[in-house]
């Protein structure tokens, strides 16, 4: 979240930075000053009357050693309201400071400069393409729910039946490119020196605070309310929450940490053409790096890693795009953030398979997730990005590499297959 000294030192900044969101917080930084005023006001008079309590404490033992115990009694009724005045004080403060976290969990993070203008997915900016679209025929052009099926790989229809829509059962050929696809992506993730973890698949909500999912994207959630957990939506709130609570020294940054996981989401709302397949689902598996780093190194930090990325999509053979993502399409958390997506052939369209995210001290703030500099401490900057999401990876897999003798498997897997096509 953000933090009060920014938005009390630039209030007029804040409000047009996150106009460019379509977010209008003029009201929510007026309020927040006004009580951090109260705070602040409430602050003041407690430490006042602890001061006047000391000096009237002293007053009374000189009036007792002396004997004039109803000089000393009647400073004695002073100090007792003294008491109760920084009492009323200090719930006042405890008021004004949860209302400014109930307020500030409401206010996004502020876009990166930058951020383009734009109210959805049709404003963002393509910065850059590369790979070579695959030329298929008429005859051998099969979307990839089609080829699931002629190839026996995935069986979307008792997924229904054991879950419900949304959880497709991997088969044979199907399972072993999922779980190439995940060595794969951890072995090079691994390569360019990011420490593989494994998180718990589900977390508490301080967890959810913590990395901005709540109270954000709640109704996006699973929840377990026996144990009032949450299932994951992606490894980075797991990762991510690791240094909740943590001071690091800075020499320890960056740190650059790998996980594979499965991921949940509800996708409450989704419908349509899009939804097919293995286009949204309601369980996926990912490979996710985050990365923990200075202010002054995160945007360096985040060019390294939409390269890395980019390097993942060129090795697959897959054609690819990055955009930037405008205003109105970047997410609540997200300062800056670049999608990559892969063009499948058999749909004739993009697909989004990853988001590379600088997050600056947003998620920092909540989690407070600090560094030492110069004997302070200071907020990190956070970073995340896929690396990649399963699902559509699969789809365009088996959509641009269709031939009539079957689907050819990219070169960079075959090690991990252990087989060159599926037929």
């Amino acid at each position: 979240m953000l933090t009060i000294k920014v938005i009390k030192e630039q209030p007029e900044e804040v409000i047009a930075r996150l106009g460019v969101k379509h977010f209008d917080a003029r009201e929510s930084v007026a309020r927040i000053t006004e009580l951090d005023a109260q705070r602040r006001s409430a602050q003041q008079t407690m430490d006042a009357s602890l001061q006047e309590q000391k000096q009237l404490a002293k007053q009374i033992g000189e009036k007792m050693k002396s004997g004039d115990k109803a000089a000393g009694e009647a400073l004695r009724a002073q100090v007792q309201k003294l008491k109760e005045q920084s009492s009323e004080a200090e719930e006042s403060k405890k008021q004004a400071e949860e209302s400014i976290r109930q307020l500030l969990l409401t206010i996004p993070n502020m876009p990166h400069e930058s951020v383009p203008e734009g109210k959805g997915a049709e404003d963002n900016v393509c910065i850059k393409t590369g790979g070579t679209m695959p030329q298929l025929s008429q005859d051998n052009k099969l979307p990839h729910w089609d080829l699931a099926k002629k190839y026996d790989l995935i069986d979307f229809e008792l997924g229904v039946k054991i879950s419900g829509a949304g959880f497709p059962v991997y088969k044979g050929r199907g399972a072993r490119l999922q779980r190439a696809l995940i060595n794969y992506f951890l072995d090079k993730a691994i390569a360019a020196g990011f420490q593989e973890v494994e998180p718990p698949y589900v977390v508490n909500g301080d967890s959810g605070y913590g990395t901005g999912q709540l109270p954000d994207k709640e109704g996006q959630m699973y929840f377990a309310p026996a144990d009032n957990l949450y299932l994951i939506p992606t490894a980075e709130v797991p990762v991510t929450n690791m240094y909740r609570d943590v001071i690091l020294e800075e020499s320890q940054l960056p740190i650059k940490n790998v996980a594979y996981s499965a991921c949940f989401r509800r996708e409450a709302g989704s419908y349509g053409k899009d939804v097919r397949g293995l286009n949204r689902l309601h369980q996926f598996n990912k490979v996710e790096i985050v990365c923990i780093d200075t202010p002054e190194r995160s945007y360096a930090t985040l060019d390294s890693m939409v390269s890395y990325v980019q390097g993942l999509v060129e090795e697959l053979g897959l054609p690819w795009r990055i955009l930037r993502l405008c205003g109105g399409d970047i997410s609540f958390t997200s300062a800056l953030t670049f999608d990559f997506e892969v063009f499948s052939a058999a749909q004739e369209r993009w697909l989004e398979v990853s988001s590379v995210s600088n997050f600056e001290s947003y998620q920092a703030n909540r989690l407070k997730c600090r560094y030492r500099k110069d004997k302070a401490t200071e907020l990190c900057h956070t970073l995340n990005g896929s690396a990649l999401a399963l699902p559509r990876i699969v789809a365009t897999i088996l959509e641009n590499y269709q031939t009539p003798e079957g689907i050819i498997v990219p070169e960079v897997l075959r090690p991990y297959t252990g087989f060159d096509i599926i037929n």
